[in-house]
């Protein structure tokens, strides 16, 4: 049986993977340069995989997943939506997900700072939840 701060950060993480993958939906389709519509697709595809390892371990140990907060999942898709028909481009879709992998990585930092006592294969994923995000704001920074 996990510790109730291994199964928070376990949730937490989960959460996260929805809004990453949720946003990357939101805007793939009005990406125009390839190069960055393929970095999108490889980091949500690792978000997928980050996912179904959470949820197997969720599952495991008969935990349900945590789906984002419905009032910061609505605002995100309100301003991305509104930002991109009234800016629309690509320097605009990196600013929108550039601010979501900040957010993430603070989140998630904090939730690591949180839950002290989480399991470290839990903190692990944790960490590379972080990684991807950090990697992502890092390599899309050239369409800013």
């Amino acid at each position: 049986m996990m510790n109730s701060d291994t199964v928070n950060l376990l949730k937490e993480c989960n959460a996260g993977i929805k809004m990453g993958v949720s946003t990357i939906d939101e805007v793939m389709e009005r990406v125009e340069d390839k190069s960055f519509k393929s970095r999108l697709a490889v980091c949500k595809d690792a978000h997928e995989k980050l996912g179904n390892e959470t949820r197997e371990i969720l599952n495991n140990c008969g935990c349900l997943g945590k789906e984002p907060n419905a009032m910061a999942k609505s605002m995100s898709w309100m301003k991305t939506n509104v930002k991109t028909t009234l800016e629309p481009g690509d320097g605009t879709i990196a600013d929108l997900v550039t601010d979501g992998c900040n957010m993430g990585v603070k989140s998630l930092n904090r939730y690591l700072n949180q839950y002290k006592t989480a399991d470290s294969g839990v903190k692990d994923i944790a960490r590379r939840l972080i990684g991807l995000e950090e990697d992502l704001a890092y390599d899309i920074r050239q369409y800013l």
